[in-house]
Formats: C-alpha cells, structure tokens, sequence
C-alpha cells in the first residue's frame, strides 16, 4: 500500500474540493480560538469534500501527503481545515489530536505559497482588450477567450437563488468570480473598523523596562535645578500682555452665550413672533374670517333673507352675489353637514400652497414730491412771451435770417432769391439785392463796424457791403472787399481749386465760387475769418477763409460722415464740426482732434455753442435735442424730446441764460438754460415757452430763429414767407 499511488481518489479531490489557481489566495494566521470555529463551519459546508474522503482510508492519505509534500489540490492552502475534516469523518480525532495539529500548523510568508495569476499580460491596461475576443494570455501563450456575460435578469435571479453571491467578486484581470474564504472576509471585516489585519496582533503591548533599577547607585543626571522652575517666565508675562490688549481692541472675541427662549404665547399670531425677524422672507398665511351672526344655526330674524331676495340673488354678478345665506334651525341635531365644506378647504390648500405670498413695503410718497423742484417761470423772467412785430415782403419760404451786432437790423434770405436787411423795431425794409438763386444762409459780421453780410447762394458765397455807417466806415468796407483780379487760394495743393475768389461788379462785393453747393456760413468772432460747409464727405468739405488776406485754408483734418455744420468757439482757438452722428472738437493751434462728442442721434441738424464755451447743443431730424457738458463726458448730459417733427435750428442767447429751438412743427421752444461757475454744480435747464403762429408750408414750418443780440427777443423764420419777432 505504501509503494502505490492511487490516483483516482486524489483526482477527485481536485475536481471537487481544490479552487482554480487564481482563487488560491492565502489565508492570514487564524488564533487557536478561531480555528476550532472555523473547522466547524468548514466541515459542515463542505459536504461533497467529507463524502469523497469517505472512500479513502487513512494510510491512503498519508501515502498521499507524503509523496506529494501536501500540495495537492486546497490541502497545501488550508493543511490544518483538511487534516482536521478527515479525522472528523473517519471518526478517529480526539481532543489532543486536534491540539497537536494546530501547534503542527507552520506559517509560510514566502511567495512560493502564492498562486500566479491565470492571465499574464502584465501591467497593461484591460482597454486595449475591450474589442478584442480575448482577455490575454496564459502561461503556455494561448488566448484566454471571454466568457460569455450573462443578461442582468440571469445573474440576478442567480445571485437571488445563491446563498454565498454576497462572498463572491469578479475578477476582470482574470475574467472570473472568486468567492472569498472565512478568513479572507474576517481580514476585510477588521480592516473596515481600523483594526490590524490580524487577530494575533495586539496593539497596545506591555510595556519593558529595560532599565534597571534595582542596583542604581547614582542619578541620571547630577545638574543642578535650573533657575527658570522658580522664577516667573517673562516671556509669558509679555504674552499675557498681547492677550489683555487685543481682548480691549476687540481683535478677540468670545463667543456670547446662548440667551434661552423665554415664554410665548402658544395661540398667538406669527406676525409678531421673533421668528420674523430672524428669516427676511416669513410671511405668515393670512387668518380666515371669523363666522358671525348670520352664520349661527339659529340668526335671528332679520338676518334670514325672504325668497323675494334669494330669488334677486340670481339676478346680481357672480362678484356681488352673497357666497352665503343664512338658514334657521331649531337645534344643532338637525344642522345637516356643510354642502361646500371639501371645496372651501381645497381652495384654502390651495392659496396657501400655490398663491405666492410676498411682502410689499407700502410707501406713502406725495407724487408731487417726485417731479424735480423747478424754480417758476415768473422768476426766470424776461424770456419771448408773444409775437410783436410781423415782418413781410418775401414771396417765399423764409431759409434764414441774421441780426446785426448791435440789434438795430436784421437780414434775412429767402428761396425767391432774394436778400433783405429790415429795421428790427419799425419793420421797414431798408435794402433789397437779388442773387438769382434760392439763399440758404445769411450771416451778419459780428463786429459791430463791419457792415458786411455773408450770404450762401448755390455754389457761391457772396460777401455784400450793406451800405450802413458813416463815410469813413464805407471807405474801410470798400477798401475790404476790393480785389484785383480773381485768384484761387487753397492749401492742399490740389492742382483744381476748392474757392475762387472773384470780384462782383453787379452786388460791389465779393464772390466765393466753391466745388459743392454751401449750405452754411458762420463768422469768427474777430470778425476776419467765416467758414462755410458743403454736404459731402471729403475733408475740404469744411472750408475757413480770412478775409484781409482773400486766402482759403481746408481743415487739416479727415472727417468722418457728411458735415452739416460747424461752428467757432466763442473765446477760444476751437473749431466744431457736426456731423450726422457726431461733433468732433479741433484745435486749430495745435491742430489736432480734441474731443468727440457721440450724440446718439439719427440725424443732426445744428449745433449751437454756450457763450461760456463748455456747453453746446445739438438738434436733430428726429425732433431730439442733446445738450452736452463737455467737462463731464463726451455723452450727452441731457436729451429733450420736445418736437414731433425736424428741428431746423437751435440757438443761444449771447447774455441771457435763454436757448431756443425751432421745429417743422411750427413751434419754436424756449429754455431757461443757466451753466454754473461751480463745476460740482449741473446746469439747470427748464422749459419756459412754446411759440406758435407760423402755418406750415410743403410740409415745413419754422426753418430758422435767432436771438436779438441785446434784449429777450427771439426772431423766427417760417415756410409761410414771414418773419415774426416774439417779446417778453
């Protein structure tokens, strides 16, 4: 017997007991205590392992150990569990036995004892095998094939049916399920209450003294007690300090103690409770009406309403109709219960859960107190109240008009081609020229001696001597606009000319001939130099003249969008130039861009600059006008919607705190405009006057207005061929 192998038995073993090499897992060191346990669980679970041992006798099995070094099948993992299992079936262990096997049991940390995994492709990620039919390779180099997955349902019912699916994990290296052993879930139990692995290891050892104190004759130390035990430490006296005084500032703080609740009242109403201060959006629901008289089971008489009023109730809205009608009855057993009583409380859930309830501070603001305090227009008298004097003589529309320095006269053009100069207080028409073509600008010399008129007909410019003042005054007009033959004047150096200027016998003044047609001409304050403007888009289309020297100079500028006035700057070297979506500010010293003023407009139609020079205004063609500080921003400080339709001209007085504009709505408004010395200080604008009295014409009304130089006078200029004079 001891000669020969038997190996059926031994095979059997192997299919039913032993695991495949990749559960081999070993098992950590299990304490005498445990192990008589566990040699009972397993002796009771495994009942196929003991029925297959009972064919085997027990000099068979020691042959086996003995040839094979007890490494077959799972007898090399768990010795001891398999000793003992078949000494427990064959029926010849005892108690000693089992203590002397367990003291047999030797540990083996070696890495021989573990079992090489079943796939060897290393350290690779499973990734690259997710398309592939297999997982890897094993040991001998041939494809490991993935196992079929069962459908979720399957494995469910699967694991439903399996009392030990709880034990088992899946191995994706391996592409198989491994079912832990006992020891194995002990190990990860401890593991998940931050115990040791193993149950052996204590944690909390005696402590040796390796010293020995017995035959100590001398101290460990023979140095004297330092100084510092007892004497007070300074540096804790400092820190102390430091604590004192950032307790005093404030820069420590202690936490406040808890104030307990004090008594409420347990009926009361939410609204007055602390919890509404704490939460800044608690809003308590709102009560329900209390029931009163009439809703007693037995009102009195007169609340009971007779069927001539219920039979009315029927006539009146569903809002005004009573929601409840009082009934009488002789005591509360015959009350029968409330018909609409699942509704009401339904529509009460309702407001309470979906009606958001939000708190609304209630105001109580005066609206006048929100208009803006505006000072009454008695104390910003004189302004042009009504129409004084009616000027008339032309057989057209009236373009434009002009008043002299001093206030005694006015020009004005008109489409007939003619220019007139009146006498302001009597109406008189003092001179007449015609020039052949529609005027659509006039402009008086602003020194009060030069009696000279600018006015822009077509293409031309003419320069007219108005024949007022003494002899030695006409000697020096004339000696100005004498010339000797006609010369071209320009800058650029354009081999064609921008401006002629020739000599005009017919008027005996001067002729500027221009490129384009002109549409404006506005005088430097000196009196020497005038600018004229022509629609387009090129950079001559600003021109500046001087008159003593008869020469025409471009801007050394490029503009940008098509020009339709320019202006000069009532005290300073500064040039504006309105465009139809901006105003750029030039200096013409330095000759460059100061400023852009962005109107925000659709069109502009004029620009007029305050006498102080750090305020303008502009009109435009959709009935806006902006007023601009230039020493708070390049946007406009204020927008006045005033006219429904084009504003033609907006204008300043030169001394009084007046602006005014004029419209094709036949209306001319006037501003109290007043600019404060104080920067901090904004400019106080009020409307005073709406003007009215001009008719419309082709659609036109009002073209031109402008300002008596002296007085609170404003002169307008309509399409119905008049000129009116509004005063104060």
């Amino acid at each position: 017997m001891k000669g020969k192998k038997k190996t059926m038995p031994k095979n059997d073993v192997h299919e039913e007991e032993a695991p495949l090499p990749s559960e081999k897992v070993p098992s950590p060191p299990v304490s005498d205590s445990d192990s008589d346990s566990d040699y009972e669980d397993s002796s009771a679970d495994d009942g196929e392992s003991s029925a297959s041992l009972d064919s085997l006798s027990e000099s068979e099995l020691e042959d086996d150990s003995s040839e094979n070094g007890g490494s077959s099948g799972n007898v090399e993992a768990e010795g001891t569990e398999s000793s003992l299992d078949e000494d427990i079936v064959n029926g010849e262990g005892s108690g000693s036995e089992n203590s002397d096997l367990d003291q047999q049991v030797v540990e083996s940390d070696s890495s021989e004892d573990e079992v090489a995994p079943r796939n060897t492709i290393g350290d690779v990620p499973l990734k690259w095998y997710e398309d592939e039919p297999h997982i890897g390779y094993d040991i001998k180099g041939k494809k490991i094939k993935k196992k079929e997955k069962q459908d979720k349902l399957d494995s469910f019912l699967a694991n439903v049916d399996d009392s030990k699916s709880w034990r088992k994990i899946y191995d994706e290296y391996n592409d198989e399920v491994v079912e832990l052993t006992k020891d194995e879930i002990k190990l990860v139990r401890r593991l998940l209450k931050n115990q040791a692995p193993h149950s052996d290891f204590d944690p909390y050892p005696d402590y040796v003294d390796w010293y020995k104190w017995e035959d100590a004759k001398h101290p460990l130390s023979n140095a004297p007690e330092p100084k510092r035990r007892f004497i007070p430490s300074k540096w804790e006296a400092k820190k102390v300090v430091q604590y004192v005084r950032a307790i005093r500032k404030g820069t420590i703080t202690f936490d406040k103690p808890k104030e307990e609740d004090g008594p409420y009242l347990l009926w009361g109403d939410d609204s007055g409770s602390t919890e509404k201060s704490n939460h800044l959006a608690y809003i308590p629901a709102p009560k329900q009406k209390l029931p009163g008289h009439d809703e007693s089971y037995n009102p009195p008489l007169e609340y009971i309403p007779t069927q001539e009023e219920i039979n009315s109730y029927q006539l009146m809205f569903e809002e005004d109709r009573p929601k409840f009608i009082p009934k009488r009855f002789t005591s509360m057993r015959s009350i029968p219960a409330y018909e609409n009583a699942m509704k009401e409380s339904f529509e009460r859930c309702l407001d309470l859960y979906l009606c958001p309830r939000v708190r609304k501070k209630r105001l109580n603001i005066d609206p006048e107190s929100l208009k803006p305090k505006l000072p009454s227009r008695k104390e910003l008298k004189p302004y042009p109240i009504s129409c004084y004097i009616e000027y008339k003589g032309h057989e057209d529309a009236v373009t434009s008009i002009s008043v002299e320095a001093s206030g005694q006269w006015m020009a004005s053009g008109s489409s007939d081609g003619t220019v007139r100069v009146w006498e302001v207080e009597t109406g008189r028409c003092l001179r007449r020229w015609e020039v052949g073509e529609a005027v659509s600008c006039v402009s008086w010399n602003p020194l009060p001696d030069m009696h000279i008129l600018a006015v822009s007909a077509g293409q031309d410019v003419l320069l007219l001597n108005t024949g007022l003042g003494d002899e030695e005054l006409q000697n020096q007009i004339k000696e100005l606009l004498w010339i000797d033959s006609s010369t071209a004047s320009d800058d650029s150096g354009d081999k064609a000319p921008s401006v002629s200027w020739l000599k005009d016998d017919k008027h005996m003044g001067l002729r500027l001939r221009h490129f384009k047609t002109v549409t404006a001409v506005e005088w430097h304050r000196k009196g020497d130099y005038f600018s004229t403007v022509m629609p387009t888009g090129e950079s001559r289309a600003v021109l500046i003249h001087q008159l003593s020297k008869k020469l025409t100079q471009k801007l050394p500028f490029k503009l940008r969008g098509l020009a339709v006035r320019s202006t000069f700057h009532p005290s300073r070297s500064i040039f504006f130039v309105c465009t139809k979506k901006s105003v750029r500010v030039y200096d013409l010293l330095k000759t460059k861009l100061i400023k852009k003023l962005d109107t925000g407009l659709r069109e502009a139609s004029s620009i007029a600059v305050h006498p102080g020079g750090d305020n303008l205004i502009v009109g435009s063609k959709e009935g806006k006008m902006c007023w601009f500080d230039m020493d708070l921003s390049s946007k406009p400080y204020k927008i006045l919607k005033c006219h429904p339709k084009d504003i033609n001209n907006v204008i300043f007085h030169r001394s009084y705190p007046l602006f005014a504009s004029c419209s094709d709505d036949c209306t001319a408004y006037v501003f109290h405009g007043m600019v404060y010395s104080d920067l901090n200080q904004n400019p106080l604008i009020v409307p005073l006057e709406i003007l009215r009295g001009h008719t419309s014409s082709n659609g036109r009304g009002i073209l031109d207005c402008k300002f008596h130089p002296r007085q609170p006078w404003l002169f307008t200029a309509g399409a119905d061929k008049l000129i009116k004079l509004y005063c104060h």
